[in-house]
């Protein structure tokens, strides 16, 4: 039996900003926009859906008088990552 995929993860750009974070463990928008190629409206919108779902959280800070957007994984966006990875390995049994 497949399990439902999470389809705030099933979004390309959504499952790159989470992998990024499951991995670094906070990353700033210029960093998301290197790695990802992705528009700054682009990854803008789909910040606010994470947020939004609680699976990241943002902090907006001042960089050299610059804004400077870090975001960090939540307890529950780490649950969420795990949960999609482990249905993701049963459709590939």
């Amino acid at each position: 039996m497949f399990k439902d995929l999470d389809p705030l993860l099933h979004s390309q750009l959504r499952l790159a900003i989470m992998s990024l974070l499951v991995s670094e463990e906070k990353a700033d928008f210029n960093r998301i926009k290197e790695v990802t190629k992705a528009t700054s409206g682009n990854i803008s919108v789909q910040i606010g859906k994470l947020e939004t779902a609680g699976y990241i959280s943002v902090t907006k800070l001042f960089k050299d008088n610059y804004p400077n957007t870090i975001l960090t994984l939540t307890p529950k966006g780490l649950q969420a990552f795990d949960s999609y990875v482990e249905a993701l390995k049963g459709y590939l049994k």
